[in-house]
């Protein structure tokens, strides 16, 4: 045993609490699909998500409060499970649209996503184990989201949590979604360009809630990249492009102009920036990964010799070899799943070459996943998981199998387009499996975080884990069915005329079957793409110098920024530009040292944070509860109050009720309180 473990086993108590209940069961499948709902629509409409750790533990407490015999450990064992429902929808919802976009499903299968997010999600909690003690023995890594929810959950045991602010802001959130999305009387987002002389500039702004409490929460560093990437994109790169390729005039509006160019040119230089920043990411983690699994196979050493019951009970994972016995089966059906795909496509391969490419696969997913859930892991910690550029890491893999299946592909047979269609399918598939590894990864190490604190048992966590994996896969498959048939997702709609200004952007999926698409019909805008490396690699540049001064510029941040459309990005922008407003007017009334230490402000930053993760969690189920009516009546106007000439009122309303929104938050933690 090592001192490490002897140190936490004198100080483990004796005593033990329930943790798997069955009360805290049913409470961890209710919020489990919950959360998954909510993050759907948010990662579909803006391509990120929220880590729903935190709300789930606070909505967890006050509903277990109401039994006698809850505890802490009951609590844990809820926000684990329901934590899941999150972190897995955004693994699947940030690739498998592609087939969508593709043309090669025209709808969501039940059956093929359930068993796309099953495995991958399996995976990437099976892939966690071996790495789990080193992450969080780790000193460098602070697990901010796992800290303050262990750190929440035990104070829940001397004084009652205060759930107002999250329950205000989730009824805030619905109110404006309903009144925006539903009845229209609030505008989405406002857009003002003009054309002189072939050149287009102006600017835009989006008015979404969930989208300003996502910014509010990602904080200053990654607003001011993601501004960075609207300047260089949009303020810049629109005006730039109209002139080297000029006005498409058959468009009537200014708006729609601009638009077109950022769709045919300008998100190929996010494509570009992005791609960087996934690269990057690697190679900065190799060392740290390469200690990790150093540390892991130590770890593995001693368990074979002593058994596991050398093991305090508050570091016992799954035993090792039951946990390779899970990854191997795993394996097997991954396996069948892209035999049977292989074998619904019309690639001119033989049997052999077809178990070839499958098996090939297989062991790309093992190796690829292991590595990427293990940076996700990393990330985690290092950053949290709201942060995390998880996006980077799924095209980083993206574009590793693309590569690896187009060489192999050249050696057995002939490219033609039909098919390029059909092997980017394959690949996309295989993403989708690799990209559930790594959320599930990234999200899994901050629940352990939260265990480790509260003093759970690991294994006991792993198998709610695998309880929260399951739910969420049979909620995503109808969930995007519903979201698809109500709005559109990536420009591809289940009927005509459906309003574009609805629809799922779903960027994170475009820009995988962009890249995907672009690989194997060799029809990629290169020149778009190499001006957005150029832009990632000055990105880093400057991140590395910020690095000193103890800022950041994270370069996946600068490529969302040219990516997403201003509606998606600037509400962000502005969330995370009213957080540093409010930590500086508190850093001066206060001083550096008690801004930091002061209890009050403390609390006050935290009623803020639970504030703003319930306006995320309401506007974004109420965006699922519309899509009810809308894909029943087929038609997103369904519910709508007012005429279109009421659009420029709708302007005035969504400008003042977003400022009444920022100065809401900003009053929660510079308001002076007893």
């Amino acid at each position: 045993m090592t001192d490490i473990q002897q140190q936490k086993a004198t100080e483990t108590p004796s005593k033990k609490l329930p943790e798997i209940t069955v009360k805290a069961v049913i409470l961890a499948i209710i919020l489990t699909f919950v959360l998954c709902a909510s993050n759907a629509y948010l990662g579909l409409k803006v391509g990120t998500t929220i880590s729903a750790s935190i709300p789930a533990a606070v909505i967890s407490m006050g509903i277990l409060r109401l039994f006698k015999t809850s505890n802490i450990l009951e609590n844990n064992i809820v926000q684990t499970a329901a934590s899941v429902g999150e972190a897995l929808v955004a693994g699947i919802a940030f690739v498998l649209p592609a087939l969508l976009i593709l043309g090669y499903w025209h709808t969501f299968h039940f059956w093929g996503t359930l068993i796309i997010a099953l495995l991958g999600g399996a995976l990437g909690m099976l892939f966690t184990i071996p790495v789990r003690r080193v992450m969080l023995e780790d000193k460098q890594l602070r697990y901010p989201e796992g800290t303050a929810i262990g750190m929440v959950l035990k104070a829940s045991e001397k004084t009652d949590a205060d759930l107002k602010p999250l329950m205000f802001g989730g009824l805030i959130g619905a109110v404006i979604s309903l009144f925006q999305n539903g009845f229209k009387v609030i505008a989405g987002s406002m857009q003002y360009w003009v054309v002189r002389k072939n050149i287009v500039f102006g600017f835009g702004l989006g008015f979404s809630p969930a989208l300003l409490a996502a910014g509010y929460i990602v904080g200053a560093n990654v607003a001011v990249s993601t501004f960075l990437g609207v300047l260089v994109g949009w303020l810049i790169g629109v005006p730039i492009l109209s002139l080297v390729y000029g006005v498409p005039h058959h468009l009537v509006s200014s708006s729609a102009i601009a638009n077109a160019i950022w769709a045919a040119h300008l998100r190929y230089v996010g494509v570009g920036t992005m791609l960087v920043g996934g690269f990057w990411t690697i190679i900065t983690l190799f060392s740290p990964i390469v200690r990790g699994l150093k540390s892991s196979v130590a770890v593995f050493k001693h368990t074979k010799v002593h058994g596991s019951g050398s093991i305090p009970r508050v570091e016992r994972d799954i035993p090792i070899n039951i946990m390779l016995w899970c990854v191997g089966a795993i394996l097997f059906f991954v396996f069948l799943l892209l035999v049977w795909i292989l074998s619904q496509q019309h690639l001119g391969l033989g049997l052999f070459e077809k178990l070839f490419f499958a098996a090939f696969a297989t062991v790309f997913v093992l190796f690829a996943g292991f590595l990427f859930s293990s940076i996700a892991a990393y990330f985690a910690g290092l950053i949290g998981s709201t942060n995390s550029p998880n996006s980077g890491l799924i095209v980083s893999a993206l574009l590793m199998i693309a590569l690896l299946v187009l060489f192999a592909f050249d050696l057995v047979g002939h490219l033609t387009h039909a098919r390029s269609i059909e092997l980017a399918a394959f690949v996309i598939v295989v993403t989708s499996v690799v990209g559930a590894t790594i959320s599930i990864a990234n999200d899994t190490m901050q629940d352990f975080k939260a265990g480790q604190i509260v003093g759970a048992t690991p294994w006991k966590q792993q198998v709610m884990l695998v309880l929260g994996v399951v739910v969420a896969s049979f909620a995503i498959a109808p969930i995007l069915q519903l979201l698809f048939h109500a709005y559109g997702i990536g420009g591809v709609f289940p009927r005509p005329g459906m309003p574009v200004s609805e629809m799922l952007a779903a960027p994170q999926a475009g820009l995988m079957a962009t890249v995907v698409k672009g690989i194997f019909s060799q029809s990629l805008p290169w020149a778009m793409i190499i001006a957005g490396v150029v832009v990632g690699v000055i990105a880093i540049i400057i991140d590395e110098r910020l690095k000193i001064n103890g800022w950041r510029l994270p370069v996946l941040a600068v490529g969302v920024g040219i990516y997403l459309p201003l509606s998606s990005s600037m509400p962000m922008v502005c969330g995370g530009l009213l957080s540093f407003i409010v930590n500086k007017t508190l850093e001066k009334r206060l001083g550096h040292r008690a801004f930091h230490e002061d209890k009050a402000t403390r609390h006050n930053l935290h009623r803020a944070l639970l504030a703003a993760c319930g306006l995320v969690a309401g506007a974004s189920i109420m965006g699922v509860l519309l899509a009810v009516p809308f894909a029943i009546e087929r038609n997103a106007n369904a519910l709508r109050l007012v005429s279109p000439m009421f659009a420029n009122k709708a302007d005035i309303i969504a400008v003042i009720v977003t400022a009444l929104l920022a100065f809401w938050l900003y009053r929660i933690v510079v308001k002076k309180r007893r």
